[in-house]
């Protein structure tokens, strides 16, 4: 029989006896944004789920009010993304381990210390409702342990717990991982991206840009949108975003309640992603005729963007998304773009068009990734990846590029771009593939400086060319890298 008491579980042999007869069934109680916050992050720590697929469903299912639905997302994400500080002060009020404190133990207590240490909801709420939370799912045992060290977290301010954290490291990097809530494997290498552009000065400001819910941007898909006439149609929510030269932001709301964006001719997208994508397309002219091949195209949002570019030019445009889930999702994409199913997606291993040499004019190679450089939306993310998972997929990395340089043809482009900074994802696959010969690097510094003039863009030396690493807090976007290589032989 399982037992958690004390916020630890406990095994016994046997079955209990119950005490003072058959145990009252509780009332249903309508769930709260507590409830629901609580049972997303228990999902995520005990099954994997992914919380911004599984938060909205719960909000819905609790059927909260629009301010309810509000504070449940910032109490889940907010959590998320900061649950390894709220760990470290955890661990100091329950005075043992992490890993020996119960997961729904655990993950109230992040919550709650979230709620006392980042919000401003008051300390009575941020402990009574929290405790409350527990009990209607646990019972007793479990939320008077959350609720003593919640009261012990309490009485101390947000400032006195970041100075006891910070106290507590080694060395200045473990400061960093501690206090702004990063893995230490990640903390050093964003510190080395931010190296090759000889800005390591700005890894904190990196760190804390990865703990703020980023802003909704928008894309007006060229010839099916106009940027200035859709803000003009809501000048009270969208305003230009100057990352992109398709991009709005929007002030608030849902999205979707804009009926551009329920037509499909503006789509919810990150600004960076839409520069990437415009940096191939728009690099030089394209001509009629031309073949556009998207390699690694799920979940399509690139791919609808650079179609709409190419179908434009009179171009022709082909996606590839080797999962069929996710290619379902770029056939979607691109029905906005063309009528109906016009524009076929394949579902090969992008490697496999290595068997077709010379046949592209431009490639997008938007490579599977760690997606380090996301990781202010997927808040959970940070805490599932490893520094192993690099290796294995900077091998895949390597592949794909060789291909799409095989598929390219003499004098075409081939992007290559990662949705993260790790310099193992980036400039190592590139450098690689410049050294074998057959490529020019191009200046990728100078397509963003006419694409987005605004923007604080610095170079990164590779071959005779320039790649572009984006970040958070220094543009707005995700930190997403391009590299431009043409193919000479």
């Amino acid at each position: 029989m399982s037992e958690q008491r004390d916020g630890v579980n406990r095994t016994h042999g046997g079955r209990g006896k119950r005490s003072g007869g058959q145990r009252r069934q509780a009332r249903p109680t309508k769930p709260g944004a507590r409830d629901v916050a609580l049972d997303v992050l228990l999902a995520v720590a005990e099954d994997d789920a992914y919380s911004n697929l599984l938060l909205p469903h719960r909000i819905r299912e609790a059927r909260l009010s629009h301010e309810d639905a509000g504070l449940a997302t910032e109490l889940t994400y907010g959590t998320l993304r900061r649950s390894g500080y709220y760990d470290a002060i955890i661990e100091m009020v329950a005075k043992r381990p992490i890993d020996e404190v119960d997961t729904l133990a655990r993950a109230a207590l992040q919550l709650g210390a979230h709620q006392l240490l980042a919000t401003r909801v008051a300390t009575h709420a941020a402990v009574n409702e929290t405790v409350s939370a527990v009990r209607r799912r646990a019972g007793q045992g479990p939320s008077g342990f959350v609720n003593a060290n919640l009261r012990r977290i309490s009485e101390a301010d947000a400032q006195t717990w970041h100075e006891r954290v910070a106290d507590s490291a080694n060395d200045e990097l473990e400061r960093l991982a501690l206090v702004e809530s990063h893995p230490l494997w990640i903390v050093r290498a964003l510190r080395e991206a931010l190296a090759l552009e000889h800005r390591e000065a700005e890894l904190e400001e990196t760190l804390r840009a990865n703990n703020e819910s980023p802003h909704v941007q928008l894309a007006a898909l060229p010839e099916l949108a106009e940027r200035e006439a859709v803000i003009a149609a809501h000048p009270e929510l969208l305003e230009p975003e100057p990352a992109s030269p398709v991009a709005m932001r929007l002030s608030g709301g849902d999205p979707s309640d804009l009926e551009e964006v329920r037509s499909g001719r503006v789509r919810v997208q990150d600004a960076g992603s839409q520069l990437v994508a415009l940096a191939l397309s728009r690099v030089e002219p394209l001509r009629a005729g031309e073949r556009i091949l998207d390699l690694c195209a799920g979940p399509g949002g690139k791919s609808a963007l650079l179609a709409a570019e190419v179908l434009a030019a009179g171009a022709k445009f082909q996606a590839n998304e080797v999962v069929p889930a996710r290619a379902d999702l770029v056939r979607k994409a691109l029905r906005a773009v063309a009528d109906g199913d016009a524009l076929s997606v394949t579902e090969l291993d992008g490697r496999e068009y290595a068997n077709q040499p010379d046949a592209y004019d431009r490639i997008l190679v938007d490579a599977p990734c760690t997606g380090l450089g996301a990781l202010r939306r997927r808040p959970e993310a940070r805490w599932r990846k490893q520094l192993s998972d690099v290796a294995d997929l900077s091998a895949l990395q390597e592949e794909l590029l060789d291909a799409a340089v095989t598929a390219v043809k003499p004098g075409g482009i081939v992007a290559y771009v990662t949705c993260s900074p790790h310099p193992a994802e980036t400039v190592g696959i590139v450098r690689r593939a410049a050294r074998a010969g057959g490529l020019d690097v191009l200046d990728a510094t100078a397509i963003y400086r006419d694409l987005a003039p605004d923007l604080d863009i610095t170079g990164i030396s590779v071959g005779d060319g320039n790649a572009v690493q984006l970040w958070p807090h220094r543009h707005g976007t995700d930190a997403m890298f391009l590299t431009l290589l043409r193919k000479t032989d």
